[in-house]
C-alpha cells in the first residue's frame, strides 16, 4: 500500500493485500521508524491491488465475485533473498513474483476500474516495503541491516481485505487461495 498521508485519502479506501507474518521480525523495527503504514495497523505485506474499490460498494456480489477470482489460484511459497529500491523507498523482492502478478492480474480483469496505483505505474512490482526516505544513506543502512535475515520463506495462502476507517487500517474478509 502506499504510504499517502492519511488526510489524503478517505475512509472507505480498500485494499488487497497478503500478509507476510514471516517478514514481521526483521522488518517490522524498520517499518515502525520509516514506514508511515506501519503506524496505522498495516502489517509487513505484499500488495495485490491497491486501491480497490470503495467499501461502500462491496457487496455480497463482490464477495463472491473475489472469493471465485482468488480461489481460482492455488497456494504458494514466496522467497525474499534480497532488496530493491522506488525513489525514496526499500522493499524486499518476492521471488518468483509471477504468482503474485497473477493475483493482481486476476483482480484487475474482474474489476477495470481500479487499476494498481490508480494506475500511476505501467509495471507494478510486487514488493514488501520496509523503508521510506529521500536520504539513500538512510536506505543503504536499513538495508546492510535486512541483509543479515535473508533470505527466509513466506506461505502465501490467502488475501486479505483491508478497510480505512480515516484513522485506521482493519482487516475485512480473508478469500483463500484454492487452486
Amino acid at each position: 500500500m502506499a504510504s499517502e498521508d492519511s488526510a489524503r485519502y478517505p475512509a472507505g479506501r480498500t485494499a488487497l493485500v497478503i500478509k507476510i507474518p514471516e517478514a514481521e521480525q526483521l522488518v517490522g523495527p524498520w517499518r515502525g521508524r520509516f514506514d508511515p503504514a506501519a503506524a496505522t495497523g498495516v502489517p509487513a505485506h505484499v500488495s495485490v491491488l491497491y486501491p480497490f474499490l470503495d467499501h461502500a460498494r462491496i457487496d455480497d456480489g463482490v464477495i463472491e465475485a473475489l472469493e471465485t477470482t482468488l480461489a481460482a489460484h492455488p497456494p504458494f511459497e514466496t522467497r525474499f533473498r534480497r532488496c530493491g529500491r522506488f525513489p525514496g523507498m526499500l522493499y524486499l523482492a518476492p521471488e518468483p513474483d509471477g504468482p503474485l502478478r497473477a493475483l493482481t492480474a486476476g483482480v484487475v480483469d474482474r474489476w477495470p476500474e481500479a487499476p494498481p496505483y490508480g494506475g500511476r505505474h505501467a509495471d507494478v512490482v510486487p514488493h514488501l516495503t520496509v523503508a521510506y526516505s529521500p536520504d539513500p544513506s538512510v536506505l543503504d543502512t536499513i538495508e546492510t541491516e535486512l541483509t543479515g535475515g535473508l533470505p527466509f520463506t513466506g506461505r502465501v495462502t490467502a488475501v486479505q481485505l483491508v478497510v480505512w476507517d480515516g484513522e485506521r487500517w482493519h482487516d475485512g474478509r480473508t478469500f483463500p487461495l484454492r487452486g
